[in-house]
């Protein structure tokens, strides 16, 4: 989910310092390195964000529906028209491997016009992989 507290607006002696650890690992020590940062405005309606959230949450052992539907809620706040979260794999621990979806809201597919943010996200917990499928309907155009 970031570095929120790393990188606060106020601060830019830490991305100085981020840029030159990054020019250290990179050996880019002679040239010059321009890190850009940029704030999102909506997090929670990029899929990106919302699988490490629900991955975070996995790995501290929370159930699983709990952890989706507390990312559809997010999601909704982020005024999108749909959501669809799949987790696959041993779920809660559960000697069968199984597959768990839930969508909320309208999520089209086959729709070639529909702008669907799209995430595959594969989260090691103790119990083995899981991966998360995540599809957010934006806009039809």
């Amino acid at each position: 989910m970031g570095f929120p507290k790393l990188l606060v607006e106020g601060k830019p002696r830490r991305i100085e310092e981020l840029q030159m650890n990054v020019q250290k690992e990179l050996n880019y020590v002679n040239r010059k390195l321009n890190i850009t940062i940029t704030r999102i405005t909506k997090p929670y309606g990029h899929p990106n964000i919302l699988a490490e959230f629900i991955a975070g949450q996995l790995r501290n052992r929370v159930s699983f529906r709990k952890a989706i539907k507390k990312a559809i809620e997010l999601t909704e706040q982020a005024d999108t028209k749909g959501i669809q979260v799949q987790i696959a794999g041993r779920i809660d621990g559960k000697e069968i491997a199984r597959v768990e979806w839930i969508r909320e809201g309208r999520v089209p597919l086959q729709t070639i016009r529909a702008k669907i943010d799209y995430c595959s996200y594969r989260v090691r917990t103790i119990y083995g992989v899981l991966g998360i499928k995540i599809w957010i309907f934006v806009d039809e155009e």
